[in-house]
């Protein structure tokens, strides 16, 4: 799995589909920012503020504001179950809830669990009476399965007390069992084998982690020799759970694990439509991933345990969101190919069931990623969300085939005027299609909607933090294209400062996205907020250079060979182009600014250019072949580069931004969380000490209980503190802070063009 991909599902978790605003609004902030007629791009920019009294967005009320998560619908379609966190700045005291509310709208939501741990991984009964979940509750020492009767109400039934834990809970299709994953040890068959090895190793009077095979750390942590497996339970009182793949010579194969799901090693077991088999995602060439791409399939197994299991889909790839017809005639998935390319669209297909066969394309010539997708209960059609530019829309294919190319391609449904649809359920027992969804935007805190697919719009079905939203001074981005260089068009989107005024002029801030394939979303997000970056009065710029998805496969694919030149002159192109196109930026006051990918180019930004008064790079690396060592992923860092780092490529000098450390000069500021193994600590220290050897003025915050984010609410806070104090002493003429007083001189002006 290619390591610029693997990125973006948890970069996405990061925006905060959570937040609440009611349509009015939303659709007054949308009216604020398209008045006046727009004869350019700075007076599109331009347009005036509302008359009521609006705030600045704080950190406090970004990080207090209720978050909603993603809509799952009863079977029949009358009812939504989703969550709602109480944030809060003490980690204890933040609180986690079910709610339910009705599809038509008619009944306000109501509180359906109150307990202090989170519910995850929420299924529906297939008679719509009752839900599952996961959670960790008083008396739990791991995540356990609970079953809550929404009908009759009262409190959850703990079905599982496993010692591995319980996740990810499926009903079987005539509600009596249910299947989950745990993990476990090799060769253990049952709970009480994963118990003796346990405390055999917690018996151990020494401590060391022993690897033969690559990978050993995945995220923010160590891998070790437990792996993922599906287990059958009855709901009955007292029953016990049956382990139905331990046993199998598949799971006893060398390099034998499940897909990498967000932070997570899942197996996304579902069961067949008759509740005789189970369908899950597997590999045996995990252990390959320092020498090549790890191929995945979907297999079959028998419920009952005993059996083998056998391989649906011959083709080795990436498998996702694997989901049967409501007539169980088909299977459809979305299948991404390996091969030399850095990245491929995840592309929908279905395979004939039970019979199996070859896969069939659902969707053809339609050159964007689908991000999600949801049938119809009459399996005739598929419902899409598709990443363009900064939004997600709504698309509709036919599933059965079309006469021409044209019926063959989707179809546009609904494009919202800002933001986009986060989710989608169609529920598969519904008389008609109710098309549910999670609705946001960068000024539109999510909800919880109902699409009315005819009239291509949506009504809200929750309002769950509308005060909070309406009293905040933002306003949607404004889009931009230009051709750089290269001739490529390229998506921009500028935000604007609280209390705009374009007769003023505003220091710029670059901000740039991670990835790299990935893209700038038209949603609210904690690492990088737009609004809270620019609450102090700056403009910020983000740009989708090359690399990015969402504009087509072949764009997404040709970072290949060029990680980081093309896009870097593709960010300092779109400078250009917006002082050019908006007047009231401050071209002599900028600055940029990156995390992940986006910290890899801010460190190429600081050897390649000294028009930024500053630089901040959290996460980033600072030479290719030190990434390439120390991540927890490599081998998709050979097909960008071509080859290994001894292999001879002149990339991994060429274009590793501490090749020109003696060219540095711009203040810098670095964040790295201690705990990354995406993009280890040692890029940062590497990127340090070069710094400091070179007498540019710098800061380094190394953040001991973070990794690849800054997740504890008062180390977040903090951070932004920093990050406004640093941009402060360069784009504000504030003070210098006190560390910058006693700097060292920065070398002498060096001449960039090479």
């Amino acid at each position: 799995m290619n390591h610029y991909k693997i990125c973006a599902p948890l970069i996405a978790a990061c925006f905060l589909a959570p937040l609440v605003a009611a349509p009015s609004v939303a659709a007054a902030q949308a009216a604020a920012a398209q008045v006046a007629a727009p004869q350019t791009a700075a007076a599109q920019a331009a347009a005036p503020q509302a008359t009521s009294p609006l705030a600045p967005i704080t950190h406090q009320t970004l990080w207090m504001m209720k978050r909603v998560g993603a809509p799952i619908v009863s079977p029949d379609g009358r009812w939504v179950v989703f969550s709602v966190l109480e944030p809060s700045y003490e980690t204890d005291k933040a609180v986690s809830d079910l709610w339910l509310v009705s599809t038509d709208g008619l009944k306000a939501p109501r509180r359906i669990t109150n307990t202090k741990a989170p519910e995850d991984d929420v299924a529906w009964s297939p008679d719509s009476t009752g839900i599952a979940f996961s959670t960790k509750r008083e008396g739990d020492d791991v995540e356990q399965i609970y079953i809550l009767d929404v009908a009759q109400g009262g409190e959850a039934r703990r079905l599982t007390n496993l010692s591995t834990g319980a996740k990810n809970p499926k009903w079987r299709p005539d509600g009596k069992a249910i299947l989950f994953e745990s993990r476990v040890y090799p060769n253990a068959l049952d709970d009480e084998a994963n118990k003796k090895i346990a405390a055999e190793h917690k018996e151990r009077k020494y401590n060391v982690r022993v690897y033969e095979h690559f990978p050993v750390r995945y995220w923010n942590q160590w891998l070790d020799e437990r792996q993922p497996t599906v287990l059958v339970q009855l709901v009955d009182l007292g029953s016990v759970p049956k382990d139905i793949l331990s046993a199998s010579a598949l799971a006893h194969a060398p390099g034998f694990s499940g897909a990498e799901v967000d932070n997570n090693v899942s197996l996304a077991p579902i069961w067949s439509p008759d509740g005789h088999e189970v369908v899950f995602t597997a590999t045996t060439e995990r252990w390959n991933a320092a020498f090549a791409q790890v191929g995945y399939h979907l297999y079959r197994v028998g419920a009952q345990g005993g059996t083998e299991p056998t391989i649906v889909s011959p083709a080795a790839g990436d498998y996702g969101e694997a989901k049967f017809s409501a007539d169980g005639t088909a299977l459809f998935f979305k299948y991404e190919p390996q091969d030399a390319e850095v990245y491929h669209l995840a592309r929908l297909q279905k395979v004939a069931w039970p019979a199996g066969g070859e896969p069939t394309l659902v969707a053809r010539d339609f050159d964007r990623e689908i991000a999600h997708y949801a049938l119809t209960p009459d399996s005739k059609f598929a419902y899409l969300l598709v990443p363009e530019a900064a939004k997600q829309n709504l698309y509709r294919v036919s599933t059965q085939g079309a006469k021409t190319v044209q019926d063959a391609k989707p179809a546009l449904v609904v494009e919202p005027s800002t933001g986009g649809y986060t989710s989608l359920e169609i529920p598969q027992k519904a008389a008609a299609p109710v098309l549910i969804a999670g609705y946001g935007s960068s000024v539109s805190p999510a909800e919880i909607v109902r699409i009315d697919a005819v009239h291509r719009s949506h009504h809200y079905l929750t309002h769950v933090d509308t005060a909070a939203a309406a009293a905040i001074d933002w306003r949607p981005p404004q889009h931009f294209y230009f051709t750089s260089a290269k001739g490529r068009n390229i998506h921009n989107m500028i935000v604007l400062p609280p209390a705009f005024d374009p007769a003023k002029k505003y220091p710029l801030l670059v901000l740039i996205h991670g990835g790299a394939a990935s893209n700038n979303p038209d949603q609210i997000g904690l690492r990088w907020n737009y609004h809270l970056l620019a609450s102090p009065g700056y403009v910020i710029l983000m740009t989708d250079y090359t690399g990015s998805t969402s504009f087509g496969e072949k764009f997404a694919q040709a970072i290949k060979l060029d990680p980081l030149k093309t896009p870097g002159d593709e960010i300092d192109q779109a400078v250009d182009e917006a002082l050019k196109r908006y007047p009231f930026i401050d071209g002599s006051k900028m600055c940029a600014a990156g995390a992940s990918y986006g910290g890899h180019l801010a460190n190429w930004i600081e050897a390649t250019t000294t028009r930024y008064k500053c630089i901040i790079s959290h996460a980033g690396e600072v030479d290719l072949a030190t990434q390439w060592g120390v991540s927890d992923s490599i081998y998709g860092r050979e097909l960008t580069n071509g080859g290994p780092p001894w292999a001879g490529n002149p990339i991994w000098r060429d274009q590793s931004p501490l090749t020109y450390a003696a060219n540095w000069k711009t203040p810098i500021l670095l964040s790295i969380g201690e705990r990354d193994f995406r993009v280890p600590i040692g890029n940062t220290l590497e990127n340090w000490s070069a710094l400091q050897r070179m007498h540019v003025p710098s800061r380094l915050l190394v953040w001991p209980d973070a990794w690849h984010w800054i997740t504890k609410p008062e180390d977040s806070r903090h951070f932004y503190e920093e990050v406004q104090r640093w941009l402060a002493a360069y784009l504000k003429d504030a003070a210098p802070a006190a560390y910058l007083q006693d700097a060292a001189p920065a070398p002498a002006a060096v001449d960039f063009e090479r």
